[in-house]
């Protein structure tokens, strides 16, 4: 739909009435005939706004009217480029008109100022557009009367901005008539029958603006957000992140239905931990279908008085109509038009916000917009409406957000910067800064729901997809968005007043006329690192007011003296190479002290200066770059001088509250920051040559330094050798909340005592420190890493929650110290080589402990009631764990504990989850029952029906998910209430167990690299909620139990490397939930099942076994669900494939491929064109290891392929070269081609090189 709105025309009309009435506009006009043209342009004017209203209700019936409305528009824009002429030459002539401007002037005679050629031409030529457009105008009005467009006579209430502070702001938390969708997502989420399956997509369907997202969001998590173009990238990354661990990801509105993108993407969430979880949200049923592994759930519409609710809330700011009773029954009437969606009451609430009449709600009820037909819903109606009603100056800046795409997060900031640069903030009162109008108009948008915060940052914004298509609507073809980016040179538009380049790495220079820009405001080259320096002429912006970064060039470029007449600058300032200012003169005209609008100021030398002449400058310059003492924040990055300017220590910085030095490496002291009244966070980093840090960083004779430091942090000193505290009776960091030291290998001495502020206390690889803690009593967070000893006598620690402790030499601590641990929840111990044991009835509120490289470790007698969480690696010493007063506990991790030959004696804790063990050379047995010296005891990992009936008191245990990886002595048997059994390399296992419980809970079955299991344990056809099985490379597997029956719950099944396996389970055509199956390398397979595979099938990979006919009998073309088919053809003396025999194929190929993978087919030459012809679905065609096919399917291959791979297949490879081979015609069209590893296009260019 390409209706425009009045963004274009009413709200522009505003604008150039505004224009026309500007005082600066009647200076510059010295002709009568020029105000003669421009009245004739404000009558017209002013007859067309008159119908303008009538005109955008009829364009919606009358393509002529919509026609006259587009001429208009590009009319009104054409106006708007002259009038912003005369602007820029009337800030043109006021500039040139300023003292210093010319030396001549002022020898020119008073009566010959008013003549001056240039005025004339310029009068001359604006005098014929002008003509040009009175002309168009005079036809548009003729035209309107022949339309019969009505006059408007106050029929239409106009909306003025009349709204409430943004502290009125409608709460976006609530989510009114949700509460049952949410309890039911969690519900789902925490089900038995999906906790603990290895991999669930849940797929939650709605349409736009029904909530789906919010209810999502809250009923879960606040989400991080990670953007990546890069699919290879994305995968790594999230290998890396979820391999064994457990998560839960959100894929928020997919709308990709593809099956084999699908595949790609999850691959790597198969790498987690058994109960992950996945849900997509969607508006499309077929991504439900493709992507889900459970029942879609369908959001509905939101019931009546939920919706009610919501259109109260956000229309009167109230729960209901009590103050407003005349208004219910109209508010009833607009509500029908929501048909359930929350989305289209919260906005037609904020419509009517400001609104507190009956004729003005019924104007919005009985508009002409409903009327229009929409084929996505009426909520786009909706959404018009509340377009409509705007003020005209908020539809011009709605309009533009057109620009943006959808999901796209801005800062408030940002935007108004934008609207800024295009003009379309105004002027309202003369002293008002146009950034606080911007601002103003911001929150009105935020406040009618146009924008609304993101999830993931409360700083950002966006904008809701359906409130986007309305953007796009209403800014019709005025805005075009391209997606990709562009970083021009152009300084042509003398008219911008924003100019912003933030991220455009590649650019390396800015425009070098860029002074022609005399309206230019906010200048941003943030992250744009290649520009080098700034462009001459830069001193003519007068009119900046923001500049993310002035370059300091090396030879040529601007100054930093060209920064004095830059007087309006404001916020963040970064001046950078500096190492290029060799005239200390220029560092004094920069004036920065005559800067107050600066609140932040960065200082940057790139690169280190040897000389000891350019340290002296160094020092000059920085002297003579003295902020005002406005400043808020400063960073000196990379100083070379020796010492630090006087005026950083001067009290009068009142406004300073952040200072960060980093990499200043000549000084050979800090500054004294000391007696700076407000400085709140300190980081001082890569000091290298500081070695005392003492008087002169508290500032001589000043009594209470660092009245209001919170954070101090150092880091890297590496030649720092001593701290000396301030004596005692002076008090420095009465107001200390966190205090870091790292990297400082050569500090010793003591550390400030007067802390007691303190709650986050830090020190890193600080080697030669004797940590002597002082009296602590707020701290909350202390950690000790890299250090040679703590030590201390009398110490207070009593709200401390969490401790973290690497000190290699440690045997113990003092009676006095762990003392103060009573309170310790999470408390982590790493490195410390010397440590026996810890220290029991000390850590009575410990929550998680995590044990990690601690070799000497013999015991851990500290493990209490309230443990939840336990890790313990690399504590080779380690004999037992005594976990039976452990009544809470959920997780624990075993890794590398080497000594180990049991985890618990007796049972596993009953509220135990989780169970990894993974690396323990002479683990036996998980639960030791008194046999752990026996080495004849029963080879079995779960327990038979007899030996539970007999100790079943002993096996209560919660136990769902155990994990038992390189375990290579493990022997016994385990608890049988598990989910999830994944055990790896361990070679001496030769029975899971001789039978299953008929009701046993077990889900995912996972048994790699175990050489002497024989077989796995009868009734496995009576787990009912076994939906994974993974055997592999366990070669002395022979055949399945029970006659091979395997549960209908089953989804995969995966057989790989079991050498000796001779038969497949019977009856699998009966497992209807199976859809992954994979056979492998298994050699000595004899038959097949005769029934078949059932039809549900969608992914079938068979490698390195001995199929021969039989896989014609299947009839693969039965497994109609069949997306995915790789076959390995070791075996088979196939000429072509499928090959044919008597003239007939020997393999259908089912039509619902999309991927197909053909490999190891040693004696093939061709494809065959028939079969190829049918796989009418096929996408995405691997061709592997073929080395005699010489050709490809003599019809072409489906036009629905869009990925080819070649590998291995030499012939083929020279046939399908780019415009020379003889095989190209037929894969040309597809979009990507990938042989031996490189794509076609790639190969060509190696070939010209």
């Amino acid at each position: 739909m390409s209706i425009i709105g009045e963004a274009a025309l009413s709200a522009f009309f505003e604008v150039l009435f505004k224009k026309l009435a500007s005082s600066d506009l009647l200076k510059i006009i010295q002709q009568e005939q020029l105000h003669a043209e421009l009245k004739k342009w404000k009558t017209s004017l002013l007859k067309i706004r008159a119908v303008l209203d009538d005109a955008e209700e009829k364009q919606l019936t009358s393509r002529l009217v919509k026609i006259w409305l587009d001429e208009l528009q590009d009319l009104a824009y054409d106006a708007d480029d002259i009038l912003d002429e005369f602007a820029t030459e009337a800030l043109r002539r006021r500039l040139n008109a300023e003292p210093g401007t010319s030396k001549i002037r002022n020898f020119v005679p008073a009566c010959c100022v008013s003549f001056n050629p240039s005025f004339v031409m310029f009068d001359a030529n604006m005098r014929s557009k002008i003509e040009v457009i009175n002309t168009r105008l005079q036809k548009i009005v003729t035209e309107k009367n022949d339309l019969g467009l009505i006059e408007n006579t106050g029929g239409r209430i106009r909306t003025t901005r009349s709204w409430v502070p943004t502290t009125s702001l409608v709460n976006e938390k609530q989510n009114y008539g949700r509460d049952k969708d949410k309890k039911a997502i969690v519900d789902l989420l925490l089900s038995r029958e999906l906790s603990d399956a290895q991999l669930s997509v849940i797929p939650i369907l709605g349409y736009g603006g029904i909530g789906v997202t919010k209810v999502i969001l809250e009923s879960i998590i606040a989400p991080e957000t990670y953007d990546v173009n890069d699919l290879n990238l994305l995968q790594v990354k999230l290998k890396e992140k979820l391999s064994d661990k457990k998560f839960l990801f959100i894929l928020d509105d997919v709308w990709n239905e593809d099956y084999n993108d699908w595949t790609k993407l999850r691959s790597p969430f198969e790498f987690g931990a058994p109960g992950s979880k996945i849900i997509v949200t969607t508006r499309n049923h077929g991504v439900s279908l493709t992507m889900g592994t459970t029942p879609t759930y369908e959001l509905k519409d939101l019931s009546n008085d939920a919706c009610w609710r919501v259109f109260t809330q956000h229309a009167l700011g109230a729960t209901d109509f009590t103050m407003h009773p005349e208004l219910e029954d109209i508010g009833r009437g607009i509500l029908d038009k929501c048909k359930g969606s929350p989305l289209a009451a919260k906005v037609l609430g904020g419509l009517l916000r400001a609104k507190h009449s009956c004729d003005e709600w019924k104007n919005v009820l009985n508009s002409k917009i409903w009327d229009i037909p929409e084929e996505k819903s009426s909520i786009l109606s909706i959404l018009k409406l509340s377009y409509e009603y705007l003020p005209s100056h908020l539809k011009r800046c709605f309009a533009y957000c057109s620009l943006f795409p959808k999901d796209y997060k801005f800062k408030e900031k940002e935007l108004v910067l934008l609207w800024m640069a295009e003009g379309l903030v105004q002027e309202t009162e003369r002293n008002k800064p146009m950034e606080d109008i911007g601002s103003e108009y911001f929150q009105d948008l935020l406040m009618r729901s146009f924008f609304q915060q993101s999830y993931s940052d409360e700083s950002l914004f966006v904008m809701h997809d359906l409130i986007n298509d309305i953007a796009q609507w209403a800014a019709g073809g005025l805005c075009y968005r391209l997606e990709d980016t562009l970083c021009g040179n152009n300084q042509s538009d003398i008219f911008t007043k924003t100019l912003l380049l933030k991220g455009c790495s590649r650019l390396t220079k800015l425009p070098m006329k860029i002074g022609n820009l005399v309206n230019l405001q906010h200048l941003d080259i943030t992250n744009a690192d290649s520009i080098k320096e700034m462009p001459m002429g830069i001193e003519e912006l007068k009119n900046l007011q923001t500049l993310s970064n002035f370059i300091v060039g090396k030879d040529t470029g601007s100054k930093i003296g060209d920064l004095l007449n830059l007087e309006f600058l404001r916020g963040r300032l970064c001046i950078s190479s500096l190492e290029n200012v060799l005239d200390v003169e220029e560092a004094r005209k920069a004036n920065l002290n005559g800067k107050r609008g600066l609140d932040a100021l960065v200082m940057k030398w790139e690169h280190a200066v040897d000389d000891i002449q350019d340290s002296g400058i160094a020092i000059d310059v920085l002297n003579m770059l003295r902020p005002n003492t406005m400043v808020k924040t400063l960073f000196i990055e990379g100083y070379v001088g020796t010492q630090f300017p006087t005026w950083l220590r001067d009290p009068s910085f009142s406004n300073m509250v952040e200072l960060k030095i980093d990499r200043c490496g000549k000084c050979m002291s800090l500054p004294a920051v000391g007696q700076l009244p407000s400085l709140k966070y300190l980081v001082i980093i890569r000091m290298g040559r500081v070695q005392i840090v003492g008087p002169e960083f508290y500032g001589d004779g000043c009594l209470k330094p660092f009245q209001s430091l919170e954070t101090l942090c150092f880091d890297d000193m590496q030649e720092w050798r001593d701290w000396i505290p301030c004596k005692d009776e002076y008090e420095e960091f009465p107001r200390l909340r966190e205090l870091s030291i790292s990297r400082c290998p050569k500090l010793q001495g003591k550390l400030p005592r007067h802390l007691s502020s303190l709650v986050k206390f830090s020190i890193h690889e600080c080697e030669q420190l004797v940590v002597s803690i002082p009296s602590l009593p707020k701290l909350h967070e202390f950690e000790i890493v890299g250090c040679k000893e703590v030590n201390k006598s009398e110490v207070e620690l009593c709200l401390l929650k969490s401790m973290v402790l690497s000190i290699p030499d440690l045997k113990s601590l003092t009676e006095e110290f762990m003392h103060g641990l009573a309170k310790v929840e999470n408390l982590t111990i790493n490195d410390c080589k010397e440590l026996t044991s810890l220290w029991p009835n000390r850590f009575t509120s410990l929550v998680t402990l995590h044990m990690i490289s601690c070799p000497s470790l013999v015991n851990i007698n500290c493990l209490t009631s309230t443990l939840r969480t336990l890790k313990i690696v690399g504590c080779s010493a380690l004999k037992s764990l005594p976990m039976s007063n452990c009544t809470c506990i959920e997780y624990a991790t075993i890794e590398v504990c080497n000594s180990l030959m049991f985890i618990s004696r007796g049972q596993l804790p009953p509220t135990l989850k989780r169970l990894e063990i993974n690396d323990c050379e002479n683990l036996q047995f998980v639960v030791d029952e008194g046999e752990a010296s026996s080495s004849s005891s029963p080879s079995s990992l779960l327990m038979n029906e007899e030996s539970l009936s007999s100790n079943s008191h002993n096996y209560e245990s919660l136990l769902e998910h155990l994990e038992i990886r390189d375990c290579p002595s493990l022997k016994n048997q385990l608890p049988t209430a598990l989910v999830s059994l994944i055990v790896w390399f361990c070679p001496k296992l030769e029975s899971i167990a001789d039978k299953l419980l008929n009701n046993a809970s077990l889900e995912q079955l996972e048994i790699w690299n175990c050489e002497n299991l024989k077989s796995l344990p009868e009734g496995l056809h009576k787990l009912c909620h076994l939906n994974k099985i993974d055997i592999n490379r366990c070669p002395s597997v022979v055949c399945f139990p029970d006659g091979g029956l395997l549960p209908t719950s089953l989804r995969e099944l995966s057989i790989r490397d079991c050498e000796k396996l001779e038969a497949l389970p019977n009856g699998m055509h009966n497992l209807t939930s199976l859809q992954e199956l994979s056979i492998c390398d298994c050699q000595s397979l004899k038959s097949f099942p005769e029934d078949g595979y059932p039809s549900n099938l969608t992914s079938l990979r068979l490698k390195g076994v001995n199929i021969r006919k039989q896989v014609f009998e299947w009839g693969f073309h039965k497994l109609i669900s069949l997306r995915y088919l790789c076959i390995y053809g070791e075996f088979l003396d196939w000429k072509s494939f499928p090959d044919k025999e008597d003239g007939e194929t020997m393999m259908m190929l089912p039509t619902s491929l999309i991927e197909l993978r053909i490999v190891n087919f040693q004696n093939i030459v061709f494809l065959s064109s028939k079969d190829f012809q049918t796989l009418s679905s096929l996408q995405r065609l691997s061709i592997v290891n073929c080395p005699k096919l010489a050709s490809l399917p003599e019809k072409g291959l489906p036009t629905t392929l869009v990925k080819l791979h070649i590998r291995l297949c030499p012939v083929l490879n020279q046939h399908c070269k780019k415009g020379k081979g003889q095989e190209w015609f037929k894969i040309a069209h597809i979009p990507y081609v990938e042989i031996d590893g490189k794509l076609v296009y790639e190969l060509e260019e190696e070939e010209e090189q």
